[in-house]
């Protein structure tokens, strides 16, 4: 049979029919699709995972700030205190988002999931569960497989692209995600994973890309955190039982539209919203990183064109 999908509802379906799980049916479609084995995508999947580690680990190290001055030794900030209100969970999910976000922000090596600006949520709030826990590494891979084949259908039923549907396609997307791999990896089945997905997100609609200076840095960090605490919300609801009235695929097509309804100045213009805040400009007014790229583009045209000749087609 095959283990094709289109729809998360295909993907319920055949969870149910052949009695495995969400994750196991986006395994045997990899299996079924592409030329590689279990063990070769296995060993795809754990080299993410220790890249999410290792983003953690550098965006809490390096401190120092960014080109742009905007970001930067927040995540080691909130690591090096115990949370007031959160529980200890949701706080390292928080702390973790930020510094992946962070370690982006510096050009460290991220796994953009689905997006780089979006790329804090789930390492964050996967991690923080992981740990607490003390989760194997096979059910960590298992919870990835679920959330790679929610981003599959997102990717190819919508978007995840801010500049077409807004925050609410990045950050949303990646936090529902992260709420279905949490379900994965607790154990729940395909449709909690489903109705994980669909409270994750119906919280994300509407959320406009409004980044300042144009950057991945304000609001995008801080926002990752609130798609990790979001996530497990989700997915502490949807392990209790409690269902989302709207289906999963149907929320899909409603951030869809409200993506395609909304002004271009609230996706990824830096024209609306924050970006258009009289405290905005003066947020890279210390950034010299501009100038020496622009010299850098000037330099390379001038190169190209000093060296055109006529070649003829291939």
């Amino acid at each position: 049979m095959s283990y094709a999908y289109d729809t998360i509802a295909d993907i319920i379906r055949l969870a149910e029919e052949n009695n495995i799980s969400f994750g196991d049916v986006v395994l045997r479609y990899e299996l079924e699709n592409y030329d590689r084995n279990e063990e070769a995508v296995i060993r795809e999947i754990e080299h993410r995972l220790d890249i999410f580690e290792m983003s953690i680990q550098d965006g809490i190290a390096y401190t120092d700030k960014t080109a742009s001055g905007m970001s930067g030794g927040q995540a080691a900030q909130l690591d090096g205190q115990s949370p007031r209100f959160m529980s200890e969970i949701a706080y390292k999910a928080m702390t973790y988002a930020i510094a992946v976000n962070e370690a982006n922000a510096k050009m460290f090596r991220i796994v953009a999931c689905p997006t780089a600006g979006s790329c804090g949520v789930m390492p964050g709030a996967v991690k923080a569960v992981a740990d607490y826990y003390q989760l194997d590494r096979a059910t960590v891979v298992k919870g990835f497989l679920a959330a790679s084949g929610i981003g599959n259908v997102v990717a190819n039923r919508a978007c995840v692209a801010g500049a077409v549907g807004g925050c609410q396609a990045e950050i949303g997307s990646a936090s529902a995600m992260a709420a279905a791999a949490i379900v994965e990896a607790r154990g729940g089945d395909a449709e909690m994973s489903a109705h994980a997905f669909s409270i994750a997100m119906k919280n994300m609609l509407g959320l406009v890309c409004d980044p300042v200076a144009g950057l991945v840095e304000v609001p995008c960090v801080k926002r990752n955190a609130a798609g990790a605490s979001i996530a497990l919300m989700a997915a502490d609801m949807a392990l209790a039982g409690i269902k989302s009235r709207i289906p999963a695929d149907e929320v899909l097509e409603s951030m869809y539209r409200i993506g395609l309804e909304m002004s271009t100045t609230l996706k990824e213009t830096a024209k609306g919203g924050l970006a258009a805040t009289p405290s905005a400009p003066t947020a890279c007014a210390s950034c010299t990183g501009c100038a020496p790229l622009d010299q850098a583009l000037i330099d390379a045209e001038r190169m190209l064109s000093s060296n055109t000749r006529d070649v003829p087609c291939a």
